[in-house]
């Protein structure tokens, strides 16, 4: 006779035998969220950058070499991962005595064998599901979706992203104090995008860009994708002699796309960067609405620094065996990926295909995978559309 007692033990039995079997295929079911990622223990991985003559090095034998069709051109190897050390915890007080980088680096470890968080994140005025929502951008928005079925896609307004900065960086006053003081929209756009990205990982691409491919699909299937956390593409490569009055750098990596796993060295550099400048300029009184400067502030121009700065860095290269450093020269006429450390870097039709210049292929190139169509929303109207003023 199945007595109360019996039945309840009989349900205990099977309730931790279910939670079992769920155990042992976790490590089976794909990566929805970022909070759902183990957590990251702070890794620091030198690499190598001895070679810089633009042919293949050799790889080393803990990464599968990419087979030869995915022509995918290493610019300094990365030795396996050393075994992760447990964070140690330190007191709120304690962190906030910290440089401003180490505060990040804190609440924001980077491990670089860690997945892709499946998000995509993008920015505007109005969500898609409101009235007032900008028809011209709703088929691109909606191939992110399509195009990733798996992925969490989200639209952020302006009002909802200062909720969510205030809740990802409670304990690092510093930014959120920055992001509140930047005068104009687009500046905070820029950030955060930044702060976004090196918090919770994945995608972020404007509101006026379509995805052509799967982002599934823009690093070789033979790339590991323990081996690198951040994946940007060539905005400009502008070869001649008056680019300077065009471009603010001579190679220039767009921000209107990128992918990256939370806690990046690079995106903690750009974070702590637009805070220190934007609280030096406001205790000067120096926050300026000009939007000549926004290239330079928190735009592209800042972005391609701290990449270049990144991949010449002693902390995570090994200098000692550079033939120099790594410059513009080495991603000019690109014409498929190449990978700098832990970086993975795509030719200019990857995020700008169809542009006409600079080498750039067409919207139905094989390695075409977001299509960007240069709406211009951040300037005031009458800037807009320049390229169009100059055909």
């Amino acid at each position: 006779m199945l007595t109360f007692k019996r039945a309840l033990v009989a349900a205990a039995a099977v309730l931790t035998f279910l939670f079992l079997l769920r155990s042992s295929h976790h490590g089976d079911t794909p990566i929805r969220n970022a909070d759902q990622l183990p957590k990251p223990k702070g890794v620091h991985t030198k690499y190598s950058d001895n070679d810089f003559k633009g042919k293949p090095e050799s790889k080393p034998s803990s990464v599968p070499a990419p087979q030869e069709s995915a022509s995918l051109w290493r610019i300094g190897a990365a030795p396996a991962t050393p075994p992760r050390k447990p964070k140690a915890q330190i007191s709120l007080q304690d962190l906030r005595g910290k440089p401003l980088r180490d505060q990040l680096e804190y609440q924001f470890p980077y491990d670089p064998t860690s997945k892709f968080p499946a998000y995509i994140w993008q920015t505007w005025k109005y969500t898609p599901a409101s009235g007032e929502f900008d028809e011209a951008f709703r088929e691109p928005e909606a191939s992110w979706s399509i195009m990733h079925p798996t992925f969490v896609h989200e639209v952020i307004t302006d009002s909802v992203a200062v909720h969510l900065l205030k809740h990802l960086y409670a304990s690092v006053p510093e930014v959120l104090e920055a992001y509140e003081a930047l005068p104009l929209a687009v500046l905070k756009a820029d950030f955060f995008r930044y702060l976004i990205l090196l918090a919770r990982g994945g995608i972020y691409s404007d509101i006026d860009t379509a995805a052509l491919k799967s982002a599934t699909e823009w690093v070789p299937s033979e790339v590991p994708r323990s081996s690198y956390g951040m994946v940007v593409g060539i905005e400009a490569d502008p070869d001649r002699e008056d680019w300077a009055q065009w471009y603010s750098r001579r190679i220039q990596f767009c921000q209107w796309t990128i992918q990256s796993k939370p806690g990046h060295p690079v995106l903690r550099d750009v974070v702590a960067n637009i805070t220190e400048e934007t609280l030096k300029r406001k205790a000067e009184g120096n926050l300026t609405r000009d939007h000549r400067q926004i290239i330079e502030f928190t735009g592209p121009a800042l972005w391609t620094d701290a990449i270049f700065k990144f991949f010449n860095d002693p902390e995570y290269f090994d200098m000692s065996t550079s033939k120099g450093n790594i410059t513009w020269q080495h991603f000019t006429g690109m014409k498929s990926a190449k990978k700098v450390g832990d970086v993975v870097v795509l030719p200019i039709t990857s995020f700008s295909p169809g542009v006409r210049q600079m080498g750039a292929g067409e919207d139905d190139d094989p390695m075409a995978f977001v299509k960007h169509n240069f709406e211009g929303t951040w300037k005031p109207e009458s800037e807009r559309h320049i390229g169009e003023q100059q055909t």
